[in-house]
């Protein structure tokens, strides 16, 4: 009978520490109840004005925290969301609110396949309209670009940062001139010499879409500086996300490759250090050692801003939210709680 009691005592206590080990903010996280996404358990579809229509584009919240709202722009252009999911890892656990988002042409949304719409103007008010339909604001509203989403974020903030709360630009520079520099001079040379030969040739007859030339790409260059594990061991979400790519889109606006812009892709020109001093708004940048990026150019950016913060992944490339994923993730929670 003691014992039975005992157990019965320990039962209880477990019980006990378990209801108290569920606070009610906790409960509440994944409280759709009162969202307009309550059936499809916050995806929300959102209708896009352009110049050529509407067209709807996806949206999926995960979260619930009033003063935290990140919007994930995923990069490319024309990648998906879908290499934001090791951000389920941690996001969750800090009660950080975040929504997955498929840029038009990408991923779930739609795709006019209408290189009109291929340009940062018509990305920037497609962002906006976003925001809109989410209902955020400038008391929740933080932008995660990563890459090419750390263009459209800076290109969103010059524009409208009175509806931001903050901004973090993760593994872009701010000028695509100086990205292009950095891939020739400094990346570049660190290849095998015959292999930056061919890649050379290829480039001198502007072969840039050659079969050959991606390869030889894809395997010396992306391992050391895109995402520094093995190919085949690449997450599941990368893969998912880069065998989803819409290339034409692509290719249009950054080129054929990470190996910097060649061509006359429409972000070839693209620079706005000297405008980065009118971003009044919090803001961090994230670099990496390894990344296509100069990291000493993102420390500048930051310095450059007039409120600004670095995080630095040591062990990163481009995609360092997985090569170096506890630094990139503990440094975006840390400067989100910072706010």
């Amino acid at each position: 009978m003691k014992f039975k009691l005992t157990l019965l005592s320990a039962i209880l206590i477990c019980m006990s520490c378990n209801n108290k080990e569920v606070a009610p903010q906790e409960t509440a996280y994944y409280d759709y109840s009162t969202s307009d996404s309550k059936f499809t358990g916050g995806t929300k579809i959102i209708p896009i004005e352009t110049a050529l229509g509407t067209f709807n584009v996806w949206t999926k919240r995960v979260g619930n925290n009033p003063t935290t709202k990140v919007l994930l722009l995923h990069g490319g252009p024309g990648a998906t969301s879908e290499y934001f999911e090791a951000a389920d890892s941690y996001f969750p656990q800090s009660n950080v609110e975040y929504y997955y988002y498929d840029q038009m042409g990408s991923g779930k949304s739609d795709n006019p396949n209408d290189e009109r719409l291929w340009n940062i103007d018509s990305f920037v008010e497609e962002v906006e309209q976003v925001r809109k339909a989410l209902q955020l604001d400038a008391s929740n509203f933080v932008i995660l670009g990563h890459s090419w989403g750390g263009i459209l974020g800076i290109e969103y903030a010059l524009k409208y940062q009175h509806n931001m709360k903050a901004l973090i630009v993760s593994n872009m520079m701010g000028s695509i001139p100086d990205y292009v520099t950095y891939a020739k001079e400094v990346l570049g040379p660190q290849l095998p010499p015959e292999v930056l030969a061919e890649i050379e040739n290829f480039e001198a007859n502007e072969d840039y879409t050659n079969p050959e030339y991606l390869g030889l790409i894809e395997e010396h260059y992306y391992p050391e500086h895109v995402l520094r594990m093995n190919p085949s061991e690449w997450p599941n979400p990368v893969l998912r996300a880069f065998a989803n790519m819409n290339y034409p889109l692509y290719l249009k606006m950054q080129g054929p490759s990470e190996f910097g812009v060649v061509g006359d892709a429409v972000l070839k020109e693209w620079d706005r250090t000297s405008d980065l001093n009118k971003i009044t708004i919090p803001t961090l940048t994230i670099g990496a050692e390894y990344d296509t990026m100069d990291p000493k150019a993102m420390k500048e950016m930051s310095e450059m801003v007039q409120n600004g913060s670095y995080l630095h992944c040591p062990k990163g490339s481009h995609m360092a939210l997985y090569d170096d994923q506890e630094t990139y993730f503990n440094g975006v929670i840390k400067f989100l709680k910072s706010l």
